[in-house]
């Protein structure tokens, strides 16, 4: 069995922040690959289905970015896997828009969630890096990531989003390589039309924990990756 995590922070309202692409991307892998219907677990809210063949649990952890290692770790104990049987979903501010990289531990590079994970489980997990750029200066980054994708975005996001989903059977299988070339190859012809990233106000109130502002718009009933796609659709 594999362990399929999306970080981001929970609220529905909160879907289209670049912080929460990771829950984006599982929510794809979700929708594509027909899993069951999501249901409260391990301090988050997990989906099981079948991905090339293998057993995954997807799980997005509802403790908020920074506890994220502990819904992660009680998944793990449950059903007693190795830390290379858990691939998480993060945003990745050093990475350019639209691009993804795939490596197993590492550093944390100042990543909330990833700090959380490394404290409560270790850090030999494999990481799928999804870029959304970064703002330019170190007192914007809050700002940044706690605030939606821009509009401009789609042309980017939805394929790639895709294409992860697409290429999930690749890392259900343990092949993180053939995962990380495949996307690459089928969001290639989107490359340039990702938009530098901007800077952007910081939130209202600080926020040490990663946990968004509330002022964001509801998400429809029908989920974030539902959303989004309509969101991604709407011109403006």
């Amino acid at each position: 069995m594999k362990l399929f995590v999306g970080l981001g922070n929970p609220g529905a309202q909160y879907a289209f922040n670049r912080h929460n692409v990771g829950f984006m991307a599982v929510d794809a892998i979700a929708a594509d690959y027909d899993f069951s219907p999501w249901r409260k677990r391990f301090s988050g809210m997990a989906t099981e289905g079948k991905v090339a063949g293998e057993s995954v649990l997807i799980l997005k952890p509802g403790t908020y970015m920074n506890e994220s290692g502990r819904s992660v770790g009680e998944a793990l104990r449950f059903y007693k896997l190795e830390l290379d049987d858990a691939v998480v979903f993060h945003d990745e501010l050093d990475l350019a828009p639209g691009k993804v990289r795939v490596k197993t531990g590492g550093g944390v590079a100042g990543h909330n969630g990833l700090k959380s994970l490394t404290a409560h489980i270790g850090n030999d997990y494999v990481r799928v890096r999804i870029g959304i750029g970064h703002p330019g200066r170190k007192d914007a980054v809050s700002g940044y990531v706690l605030h939606d994708f821009a509009k401009a975005d789609h042309a980017w996001l939805e394929p790639l989003l895709g294409a992860i989903a697409e290429a999930a059977p690749h890392l259900a299988e343990g092949a993180s390589d053939k995962f990380q070339s495949m996307v690459s190859h089928k969001t290639q012809s989107h490359e340039e039309d990702a938009p530098a990233p901007r800077s952007e106000s910081k939130p209202s109130k600080k926020d040490d924990k990663d946990q968004p502002p509330a002022n964001k718009k509801p998400a429809a009933k029908d989920g974030p990756f539902g959303m989004l796609r309509r969101w991604l659709s709407q011109d403006g």
